[in-house]
């Protein structure tokens, strides 16, 4: 997919009117080795698990990250990936690894194609971090503008559905924390077409440089 977020082919029929999520097991991944992985875990760094805007701009959270707070940055990003399979990714990584304790989850995306699906996959990833460690969230904003006004508004009715599920997860898990990429975009009608370049991807450097600064505005925070 390459910068392409999504694999979907519209379909009409299709429950929720964003259509069908396609084959995303083949496209663009961005992978720490395990030697940075152990690395990123000695020194309290932070995990991440992503899709593809987090492909795009993974490298360039670290910079920022690395030069603002002094951590690092162990990823695990992969378009047109939905959550599910990243959580799978989270639970590996536990296994193999262990887990510091801060991470990053930058997925959701994906999931407008069957919204429902997505509180679970939160609450698992609540599970697996345990209770002591903070888990960052950034939310969903989609509305691709490739399509038909109809899918466009769609996607927008689904990112809110994904939202609200992810707003409603944190009051049952005190140690999440949403980065509100939505509400910073919603904030100003011209950010969704200066800061995204397709309705969900960011633009570089400026939306790029605004989502980042969400994340480690984030993690400053706490």
């Amino acid at each position: 997919m390459g910068s392409t977020l999504l694999t979907a082919e519209p379909a009409f029929a299709d429950d929720y009117g964003s259509g069908a999520l396609g084959p995303w097991e083949g496209s663009s991944k961005a992978i720490s080795t395990a030697t940075t992985i152990r690395q990123v875990r000695d020194a309290d760094g932070l995990f991440m698990f992503g899709d593809s805007i987090a492909v795009q701009d993974g490298y360039a959270l670290a910079l920022r990250l690395r030069g603002r707070t002094g951590d690092l940055l162990a990823v695990h990003n992969w378009s047109g990936r939905p959550t599910a399979p990243a959580v799978d990714a989270l639970a590996e990584w536990a296994q193999t690894y262990g887990l510091p304790r801060r991470l990053l989850m930058a997925t959701g995306s994906n999931d407008i194609f069957t919204p429902p699906v997505f509180a679970a996959q939160v609450d698992r990833a609540l599970a697996i971090a345990g209770p002591t460690r903070t888990v960052y969230w950034v939310n969903t904003q989609v509305s691709r503008r490739r399509y038909s006004d109809a899918i466009q508004l769609a996607d927008q009715r689904n990112s809110a559905w994904v939202n609200l599920q992810l707003a409603d997860a944190q009051r049952r898990h005190p140690n999440l924390r949403i980065v509100r990429w939505a509400e910073f975009l919603a904030a100003k009608p011209t950010r969704l077409t200066a800061y995204l370049s397709d309705g969900v991807h960011t633009t570089e450097p400026l939306g790029q440089d605004a989502r980042n600064e969400l994340i480690v505005q984030a993690i400053e925070a706490g």
